[in-house]
């Protein structure tokens, strides 16, 4: 509600300072390169600047890219270890020549749990010869040799056979929009994170493919999706240990707001980190060709002060009569929460005004045939 408060704030600030009218509907707003503060909302600075090939440079400017490799290189430093069994694990057990060993009934049972051995929550198991083994936090090589020494009391040479055949101990946990948000268990196999993402599958249509995060170890790493397909990064390196919490939001709320002199006013969605405003204003129809003003096209945007109680409100202005225009619209990147602002033509507003003042009065459709000032 707040943010709202400021974007209205920010359209009357700068109609105000800009246009020098206030008390015609549909407001013009003119760009200025410097900033000015909010002056009728306390706590709101209006700052206006042309888009620009320099502006978009500034967007472009590689930062994240940069961030999102290094994030990447740091992931790709942990190496799995050889799998350290843990309790709710199932082991399979066989001793060679011993089949009273491994099915004690003296039938073979084929089901996991019945012939194989639970690890209990102490981390242990029971085995016939071997009593009590302490599993927990041991490889399965450990565990073959301690059977082994155990069981050659008993056993000349034997040979046993020691296998993870259910894994319950350690999980990798999926959030949000996945076809099978869930845990995936951590197996003697390495899970990489395309590994992870494939077996969960992704919510295309709903899934905010840019804000994909990693926690691990009381530590967020943001993953986006999209920037690493476009940047021909690879995370097939990037390997999963337990405890890891892969969270995918939803893209429902990340939307920008189309309004003003556009043919239909309304919030549109996106799935990626942006989207051009070139786009917005194609979901929205395009300008109102009657009733807008080309060279008012403006995209506002909140952002936190440099002090506490202090709000920035940064409006980007684009003139679409110009002849780059087209091309600087396309690579304007507009963020979630953007405010698309499309201005009325001079015709427009005092229509509205003589509306008001004479309802049944309709200017507008005698005046489609005039020139826009």
């Amino acid at each position: 509600m707040k943010k709202t408060i400021h974007m209205a704030a920010a359209i009357l600030a700068v109609s105000v300072i800009t246009s020098g009218c206030v008390f015609a509907p549909g407001q013009n707003l003119l760009p200025k390169s410097s900033s000015q503060g909010g002056g009728d909302e306390p706590g709101v600075e209006v700052v206006v600047r042309p888009i620009t090939g320099d502006v978009i440079a500034e967007q472009n400017s590689g930062e994240r890219v940069a961030q999102l490799q290094d994030t990447l290189e740091e992931l790709s430093g942990f190496k799995p270890e050889a799998y350290r069994i843990g309790a709710g694990d199932v082991l399979s057990i066989t001793v060679w020549d011993h089949p009273e060993l491994t099915a004690p009934a003296g039938t073979v049972i084929n089901n996991i749990d019945a012939n194989g051995r639970v690890i209990r929550d102490d981390g242990t198991f029971f085995y016939p010869y071997a009593g009590t083994v302490q599993a927990a936090g041991k490889t399965v090589d450990e565990v073959r040799s301690l059977l082994t020494s155990r069981m050659t009391k008993f056993i000349a040479s034997p040979q046993i056979d020691v296998a993870v055949t259910r894994y319950g101990s350690q999980k990798v946990y999926l959030v949000g929009a996945f076809q099978k948000a869930s845990a995936l268990p951590v197996t003697t196999v390495p899970l990489s994170l395309p590994d992870a993402l494939g077996q969960a599958g992704i919510d295309l249509l709903n899934a905010d493919l840019s804000s994909l995060t990693l926690r691990r170890d009381d530590i967020t790493y943001d993953l986006d999706l999209d920037a690493i397909n476009r940047a021909g990064f690879t995370a097939a390196n990037v390997m999963l240990k337990d405890g890891d919490q892969l969270q995918l939001p939803y893209a429902d709320r990340k939307k920008v707001y189309v309004m003003g002199e556009v043919a239909r006013p309304m919030a549109v969605r996106f799935k990626l980190a942006s989207i051009s405003l070139a786009d917005a204003l194609l979901e929205a129809n395009g300008l109102n060709q009657n009733t807008s003003k080309g060279s008012s096209i403006y995209v506002l945007r909140d952002r936190a002060g440099a002090e506490a109680n202090w709000r920035v409100v940064d409006v980007y202005s684009l003139d679409s009569s110009s002849p780059e225009s087209l091309v600087l619209a396309d690579k304007f990147a507009l963020q979630a929460g953007d405010m698309v602002y499309v201005g009325s033509a001079g015709i427009t507003r005092w229509n509205r005004v003589i509306s008001q003042l004479f309802p049944s009065a309709s200017l507008l459709n005698t005046a489609t045939d005039i020139k826009n000032n």
